[in-house]
């Protein structure tokens, strides 16, 4: 199947096709699968992450419906904050980023540094919020601000995560196969974090749309798995919606070509296990390429916990989707000095 994408607004944020890298040390430190990185990491803008090919989408139907203002909401150290706020201020569009300290953690590093940091570096106006009820009561000064001041804005989801965002990552399906099979590689089996669910669910749906016969295995960062399933199915058949197309069946299908996992959630969102800090200093020490303990060093715990269960067969292809989120690392700084001890 054809997927045509070019009749959505979009905007340029990122520098693509994203390099699809070997990564010949981690694999033999694993013992089996033949590991390639798909490096989402590098594009570029705000420090780089997967939030850009969403924000290409949104942003793009942001400018297209004549918006000045672009209000979002996330954790304090939320990525898709960082790159919302770095778009904008390349668009030249005005950012409200509502964050909620909902991650148990607290100090100068978390509160100040990383992805909060470069928030205001990039000209974002700021509000931290304590819970949910502060956070709506927030949101709603900021509409009336924007109402009385005659802007017009446009309301991102947590993670840029709806039908619109999720045609990023259909995107992103297209260009990874298309570098797959320029390598004589017919399937493997893709490796990424699942946080709000836009970036799996346009993988998978891109994938079975294009009838490739490999596998997206997610691994849950914050939800258990039948929530996050359920999640991923919402975001693929909205955006199924959008091109037109019958949504595959979303539950652990075949036809869907995705499988959820959440053993390497830990206490819970926010909270990084040593599972998670022995797989970052895997990837730094075998490859030289750092991820961060919210998202991608999740999946990686679970990609060696896999590997370690023997789940995959020696020499098949492994595509470990890094999201990126470096940034974010630094807001964990004392624990990341003692695991690097």
């Amino acid at each position: 199947m054809s997927l045509d994408l070019d009749r959505f607004p979009r905007v340029k944020l990122g520098t693509w096709p994203t390099p699809l890298e070997d990564a010949p040390r981690l694999s033999e430190a694993l013992g089996g699968p033949t590991v390639l990185l798909k490096r989402d990491d590098v594009n570029g803008l705000g420090a780089g992450g997967n939030k850009l090919r969403k924000l290409e989408f949104l942003l793009g139907a942001a400018l297209a419906d004549g918006a000045d203002t672009v209000v979002t909401f996330g954790a304090l150290q939320t990525n898709h904050g960082r790159q919302t706020a770095a778009a904008c201020a390349r668009l030249g569009l005005r950012c409200e980023l509502v964050l909620t300290a909902k991650v148990p953690r607290s100090g100068e590093a978390y509160e100040r540094s990383g992805n909060v940091a470069l928030d205001r570096l990039f000209g974002a106006r700021v509000h931290v919020c304590a819970n949910a009820d502060e956070t709506a009561a927030t949101y709603q000064r900021l509409l009336d601000e924007a109402a009385a001041d005659g802007r017009t804005v446009t309301t991102l989801p947590v993670g840029g995560s709806n039908g619109l965002g999720t045609l990023g990552y259909v995107a992103a399906a297209i260009e990874l196969v298309g570098q797959l099979t320029e390598r004589g590689i017919e399937s493997a089996r893709i490796v990424v974090p699942q946080g709000s669910g836009a970036t799996v669910a346009g993988l998978a749906l891109g994938t079975a749309l294009l009838g490739w016969p490999g596998r997206v295995e997610a691994a849950s960062v914050s939800h258990p798995a039948d929530e996050a399933r359920e999640e991923l199915g919402r975001l693929a058949s909205d955006a199924a919606a959008l091109l037109g197309v019958g949504s595959p069946t979303p539950n652990d299908s075949p036809a869907l070509n995705v499988r959820v996992q959440d053993g390497t959630i830990g206490p819970g969102y926010g909270v990084p296990t040593e599972a998670v800090w022995a797989a970052l200093r895997l990837f730094a020490s075998t490859e030289g390429v750092v991820l961060d303990p919210v998202y991608t060093g999740k999946a990686a715990a679970a990609l060696v916990e896999w590997a370690g269960r023997g789940e995959f067969a020696r020499g098949e292809h492994v595509v470990f989707v890094h999201t990126g989120g470096l940034p974010g690392l630094y807001g964990y700084a004392p624990e990341l000095v003692a695991a690097s001890s």
